[in-house]
Order: structure tokens, then C-alpha cells, then sequence
């Protein structure tokens, strides 16, 4: 892993909650985007060393079912790598479980994939490559 690239944080609503980012903590925001393949809508927020990305459900899925059964809160911490496709084999071959065997597209137009929680001490850890958001 080369660093922290963002911290997700999923909301019922991007509109209410990008207030309290912006106007209360003093944060700016980044950009806003649909990422269909995760049904999500994104924010992301600058926090000066490291990014915020505030997670909002389209419908049904992974953000939603998080939502529904521990409320809004931290979702994940995702990590910059290079190669995510090694990355990916590296990890399964120590033992990781993945969500899944392809990275996926992700915001910013990056690839992304997630290890289980399961296989992570009970946290949800994404993995990023070619992270354009920020640059």
C-alpha cells in the first residue's frame, strides 16, 4: 500500500450532509459524481492531507445495506497502489479475500477493488489505482 488516498463516510444524503463539511468544518469540496457500477453518488472533500469521500446510495447495494444496518458513518479506508491487478493477486495469495476478482470502475476515474472485512479485522479496505480526484 503507498497511503491512505481517502476515508469513505456513507449518508442518506450528500445535500444535507456536505453542509456540515463545508460550512461548519470549513472543508472544500472537490467534485460531486454518480459512480454507477457501485450505485453511489460521491463528494469528495478535501481535509488538507487526505480526501473525504461522503457516500450516498443510488438504490440498492453495498452503501445502502451499510446504511440500513449500522447507520451513517465510516464505510472504508481506501489505499493508493500500482497494479492493482498484482496487488489484488498478492493479497489472495497471502489468505485476503476479496469482494471481488476484477477491480471495478471508482470515482474519480479510478480502478477499485475491496477486501473482505473478514479478512481485514472488521474493516472494509479499498483499493485504488490511477486516482485522478485531486491532482
Amino acid at each position: 500500500m503507498e497511503s491512505v488516498n481517502h476515508i469513505g463516510i456513507a449518508v442518506k444524503s450528500i445535500d444535507e450532509a456536505i453542509q456540515y463539511y463545508i460550512e461548519i468544518l470549513g472543508l472544500k469540496l472537490i467534485a460531486i459524481e454518480e459512480v454507477q457500477s457501485q450505485n453511489v453518488r460521491v463528494a469528495f472533500i478535501d481535509a488538507g492531507n487526505i480526501k473525504l469521500e461522503l457516500l450516498e446510495p443510488l438504490g440498492e447495494g453495498a452503501v445502502s445495506k451499510f446504511i440500513e444496518k449500522r447507520g451513517e458513518g465510516v464505510h472504508h479506508i481506501a489505499f493508493d497502489v500500482t497494479d492493482i491487478r498484482t496487488r489484488m493477486r498478492e493479497l489472495s495469495e497471502k489468505g485476503v479475500r476479496l469482494l471481488q476478482d476484477v477491480p471495478k470502475p471508482g470515482a474519480g476515474g479510478a480502478e477499485v477493488a475491496f477486501l473482505h472485512p473478514k479478512s481485514s479485522y472488521g474493516v472494509l479496505y479499498e483499493l485504488c489505482e490511477n486516482d485522478k480526484m485531486g491532482e
